[in-house]
């Protein structure tokens, strides 16, 4: 199967592409400014559209899963990645400084509350940022749940994912001294971190090719190099929160504080095939949410594009406001 017709026929799916009406640079605290837009209709339902990683940052693809003539659709690149500035940075991010933001965002535009849509990270940022807020979400959009625990983290830097892709985990794992490798979260961060530019794009291009070619149920294993820069910032950004668990305190917090949120209305779409997000974590989710609604996708891995996943979380869309 050709390596883009998953993405092709996912674009079937969703709404013809649209511009922003409105960007914005936003002064936030920690000396960061984040890049926000908006599209469709203002006077719409408002949504909040967080993007994965961290560090992934938004892109216009994001904006055509919802109506135009229905949605306000709110975009932002958090802390350190995308348009916002200073790049790559990790200095003052972290989950709470990104929960604060998204609260700053909302009262920026005057809305009392909204609909939060979010996919891996997006999914934990999501969450994380309802339960500080319940009386902001009207309904939570989940896809590829990520709930920032140990074992998945194990899962995917520790070899369980590797166990079914031996081989592009031997090109993961390789650079890394044999000595190091048993936390190649830590032996990255070192090379991620090392203050040599070079050094940290080559290890900012290891880690980000090993993710993106599990992403797909398509794949082949073999995914093309992200640019230099790109792969350094999601690297960078990725392993800064992974090392520090999130910044989450509590062992399984967000199970834990799911009496917080037991009353929104939420939806989660997952991948059965999901490589990156195993579908375990959803199914734990979901058994903890009396609110919830799941969906696992036949055929389907991690990526927002898998076109099963596209269809489900454009039909989701379409019915929250009809």
């Amino acid at each position: 199967m050709d390596k883009f017709s998953g993405q092709k026929r996912a674009a079937q799916f969703l709404f013809p592409s649209i511009d922003p009406f409105d960007t914005m640079m936003l002064e936030v605290n920690g000396g960061h400014k984040i890049y926000v837009e908006r599209c469709g209709n203002p006077k719409g339902k408002p949504v909040i559209v967080l993007h994965g990683g961290p560090g992934g940052g938004c892109s216009p693809v994001m904006r055509r899963y919802f109506d135009p003539t229905k949605y306000h659709i709110i975009l932002f690149d958090q802390r350190g990645c995308g348009r916002s500035k200073p790049q790559a940075s990790i200095k003052n991010n972290t989950t709470w400084d990104l929960v604060a933001d998204i609260e700053l965002i909302r009262g920026n535009f005057d809305i009392s509350d909204w609909f939060v849509f979010g996919g891996s990270w997006g999914a934990t940022l999501a969450l994380i940022y309802a339960q500080k807020f319940p009386k902001r979400v009207k309904n939570l959009l989940l896809r590829g749940v990520f709930l920032m625990t140990k074992p998945e983290l194990e899962w995917f830097y520790g070899g369980g994912a590797g166990q079914f892709w031996p081989d592009v985990w031997k090109k993961f794992k390789d650079p890394i001294p044999i000595d190091e490798q048993p936390d190649l979260i830590k032996a990255y961060n070192k090379r991620l971190f090392s203050g040599n530019i070079r050094e940290e794009m080559e290890f900012g291009q290891h880690w980000s090719s090993w993710e993106n070619a599990l992403a797909s149920i398509a794949s082949d294993g073999i995914s093309a190099r992200a640019p230099a820069d790109y792969a350094r910032t999601f690297a960078r950004l990725e392993n800064h929160y992974f090392i520090n668990n999130g910044f989450l305190e509590e062992k399984d917090a967000i199970l834990n504080n799911m009496d917080k949120i037991e009353n929104i209305p939420g939806n989660i779409i997952q991948g059965r095939f999901d490589m990156i997000c195993p579908p375990t974590s959803a199914f734990k989710l979901f058994e903890k949410w009396p609110n919830a609604t799941i969906k696992i996708v036949p055929q389907a891995g991690h990526a927002m594009s898998e076109p099963g996943i596209s269809s489900e979380l454009v039909s989701i869309t379409n019915e929250l406001v009809s």
